[in-house]
């Protein structure tokens, strides 16, 4: 008998089958909050990333307006 099954078997025998299914229902809630906290975290880095590559194109832009209007 596998380790799962003895634990199965150990949660049936003493009519524990309320308190399995909460801890599957925890296993379950506490997953799926670290996978969106994962795609959460990398959602908020290619944010940052698109505001930084923003901000050096419009820096750009501002030095290139300078340049022409110097050169009027």
């Amino acid at each position: 008998m596998n380790a799962l099954d003895q634990i199965l078997t150990s949660f049936v025998g003493k009519g524990d089958v309320g308190h399995l299914g909460l801890l599957l229902w925890a296993a379950a809630a506490s997953g799926l909050a670290w996978l969106m906290l994962r795609e959460l975290t990398a959602a908020n880095r290619r944010f940052d990333d698109f505001v930084r590559e923003l901000n050096r194109f419009n820096a750009r832009q501002d030095f290139n307006r300078q340049e022409l209007e110097e050169k009027s």
